[in-house]
């Protein structure tokens, strides 16, 4: 006999209030910690004293209590469970039941530690057994026994409910906020993020431990971002910082998540090409935040790539100023990595390390043999604790190591030139809440630099390094009390240039070979004009010294296009000329850079790299250096939308570009793209286009969801690539 009649699970209810409502209304997606309603109709009335109702929840093909993977519970809750059971769920009849006729409505909570992912609810009631739902269980930040809690409502709807979001680059000179569409509510975006955990290695390796293990937020945090490159697994994303991207897309196209995402996806999981830091970062921040665990992407400038781990980056150049090709350490002009809101009680009980921790899919160095970082703790960071894990000695080098600069000679030998502690880690960005503003965050990564408490932290976390953290705490503790005073590098002051970077003046320590030591040499660069991609380059270079007679000066400038990463492209130009400086003057030497010669090299890059190296002609043990990275602003291309928009009905974007080069621009085309908008990117081929002429292109869409969205365009061309825009649509219902 049946006693199941049948079941309503109140999706479109249950996911309003458990903030899953933008992901779909047709299944039941809730969050752990919070209950859900479920109306269960039976065939006679419900007796529980006489006849219980068990409900059993399974997730993962070996479900057990023991793992927290399978939870009994039932009305009234005298199930029988196994005395090791974990994230046990709960649930109550609601007042509004109708027992006596059969009518339950039931109140379900699953347990707040439970793992995440797909479920299967049944009930057994007399003996007959019936799969009452098939629900998916994500993280909750708005549950305070949650692991990813988050008090702030204006945090949660911005780091888990916005699918806008706004991803820095640039230089710390040349910030640039480009619009990126994390879509993480679009379709089959749950079965996306599900297949990525079930496709990982630690999945295929053990499946039952691995679904037990997504009870953890650092722990699926961990499996994304091995998982979002595809360098040791059948991840989402390839990596490539070269010149060619034959068989895929430039990662400087993609405006958005999704279209990676479902491309992975429909593919059977075959890698995508290609990416780089932003779009790896970019792509993680959607899945994270689909599944519940609060995220931010985080740009980082003048980030260091430390590859042994000694704290130090090490930069060569050559006696005609050139950055040399195969230094294995690197400062990037910036790099992306991600935030996840999460306790860390595997690191202290008091909650010390608790809040933001980074993770950082983009392929650098391995973690335990993968290619993966973090989640390391930002409260880490900032105080040097570098033995606790995972990987915060990495991060602590991208924000803080200190950077050595080396001549390297002729004959093979090297000189320091000069040290700086303050060069790396400089406006550490992500975007603001609620607004598109930039907002600074550098101070969570490290103490002001040049203060006496940064220097500390840098000695504690070196002394960490090398002898652990016991003898590194009682070091840090002799120099709080007083009795001793931290290391100082020996460096140069940094000086300010016109565009507000730091650069370096030259060593005002004398060189070890014999020379006498030179009075100060302080050098900067100065803009001409504002560097526009297709106009000539025009900057200056401004000497002065607190000498009291003149001196004969052997100036070398050298231009040289870089990838954002820190590796050379080509040799641009140089120039050796030589220059008297006179005492209580200024000495400014012009610097062109036309277009003619960089334009080639600058397809392939993303600044240019200028460097002074100076040298004392009556001294020329006196040898100083200067930089500054360039980069060229594209000329403007707009999109807009005019009119009321509404969903299911045509509207158009109108594209415009002007040509600003005396020459035809070929293989012109329109990347569009727009959650809510657009499924997907779409491409649009243009005509070629006349020195000088302008292009206005309509391109017609159809959105399919309401509210603000945002629409993306990214305009390659044969002399420019990927210009990027976009607007904000209103659509209504």
């Amino acid at each position: 006999m049946a006693f199941f009649r049948g079941v309503d699970l109140h999706t479109w209810t249950n996911n309003r209030e458990h903030n899953t409502h933008e992901i779909t209304w047709n299944q039941l997606i809730v969050r752990r910690g919070q209950p859900f309603k479920l109306t269960l109709t039976l065939t006679e009335p419900f007796s529980p004293d006489l006849h219980p109702l068990t409900l059993t929840a399974v997730t993962g093909k070996y479900p057990s209590e023991a793992m927290g993977t399978m939870s009994r519970f039932g009305i009234p809750d005298e199930v029988q469970r196994s005395p090791s059971a974990k994230a046990v769920w709960k649930a109550e009849l609601v007042r509004s039941s109708s027992p006596q006729t059969g009518i339950l409505t039931l109140s379900i909570t699953p347990s707040a530690d439970s793992p995440i992912g797909e479920y299967k609810l049944s009930g057994k009631h007399r003996g007959e057994e019936k799969v009452l739902a098939s629900l998916v269980v994500l993280f909750n930040p708005w549950c305070p026994e949650d692991s990813v809690f988050l008090s702030n409502e204006e945090q949660k709807q911005e780091y888990v409910m916005n699918e806008q979001g706004i991803i820095y680059r640039g230089s710390a000179n040349y910030i640039s906020g480009m619009n990126w569409d994390y879509g993480q509510f679009e379709e089959d975006m749950v079965d996306i993020c599900l297949k990525i955990l079930d496709v990982s290695n630690e999945h295929q390796r053990d499946p039952a431990e691995d679904v037990a293990a997504r009870s953890d937020p650092k722990y699926v945090g961990r499996v994304l971002s091995a998982m979002i490159n595809s360098s040791d697994d059948r991840g989402v994303l390839q990596g490539n910082w070269g010149s060619s991207f034959w068989g895929g897309v430039p990662p400087t196209r993609w405006s958005g998540s999704y279209a990676i995402l479902k491309r992975w996806y429909e593919s059977n999981c075959r890698t995508v090409k290609y990416g780089q830091c932003w779009v790896f970062a970019g792509v993680m921040c959607s899945v994270m935040r689909l599944l519940g665990i609060p995220c931010r992407v985080i740009s980082n400038f003048q980030s260091a790539h430390d590859t042994n781990g000694n704290l130090t980056i090490d930069s060569y150049y050559s006696e005609e100023g050139f950055r040399e090709l195969n230094a294995r350490d690197s400062v990037w002009n910036f790099h992306v990595w991600v935030e996840g809101w999460m306790k860390r009680p595997d690191l202290a009980g008091d909650g010390k390390y608790d809040g933001w921790q980074v993770l950082d899919p983009t392929p650098q160095e391995t973690s335990d043999g993968v290619y993966r970082c973090g989640p390391a703790s930002v409260s880490a960071i900032l105080n040097g604790d570098t033995h606790l894990k995972y990987d915060v000695p990495f991060v602590f080098a991208e924000v803080n190591a200190d950077r050595i600069t080396w001549l390297v000679k002729t004959d093979g030998s090297k000189v320091k030139v000069y040290s700086d502690p303050s060069a790396i880690g400089q406006n550490t960005s992500t975007k603001s809440v609620g607004s598109n503003k930039r907002l600074d965050v550098t101070n969570t990564y490290k103490y002001r630099e040049g203060s006496l408490l940064e220097r500390l932290v840098f000695q504690y976390a070196l002394a960490v390094n090398e002898s652990g953290p016991m003898e590194a705490y009682n070091t840090r503790e002799l120099v709080m009390n007083g009795s001793s005073e931290p290391v100082m590098n020996n460096a140069s002051e940094p000086v300010m240039n016109g565009s507000s970077e730091p650069v370096m003046n030259g060593s005002s320590e004398p060189m070890m070979n014999g020379f006498p030591p030179a009075p100060k040499l302080t050098m900067r660069f100065e803009e001409v004009s504002e560097p526009l991609n297709g106009e000539d380059v025009k900057l200056k270079l401004v000497l002065s010294c607190d000498c009291s007679y003149p001196r004969l000066l052997s100036v070398n400038i050298s231009v040289q296009a870089m990838r954002y990463n820190g590796s050379p492209v080509g040799n641009i130009q140089n120039e050796v000329t030589e220059q008297k400086l006179q005492p209580g003057k200024d000495l400014s030497i012009p610097i062109v850079v036309p277009f003619s010669k960089y334009h080639k090299y600058m397809m392939q890059s993303e600044s240019m790299n200028i460097s002074a190296l100076v040298t004392d002609k009556e001294n020329p043990g006196n040898v100083f250096l200067a930089e500054n990275c360039v980069v060229l602003k594209d000329p403007p291309v707009s999109v807009t939308v005019s009119g009321p928009c509404r969903v299911n009905q045509e509207s158009y974007a109108e594209v415009v570009f002007m040509n600003p080069l005396n020459k035809i621009l070929t293989d012109c085309s329109v990347t569009i793209s727009g959650s809510g908008l657009f499924k997907g990117d779409t491409l649009f081929e243009l005509p070629n286009l006349r020195p000088n002429v302008r292009v206005c292109a309509k391109i017609f869409f159809v959105p399919y969801k309401s509210g603000e969205r945002t629409l993306n365009i990214s305009f390659d061309s044969s002399s420019f690539r990927d210009i990027k825009d976009s607007c904000t649509v209103t659509v209504e219902p």
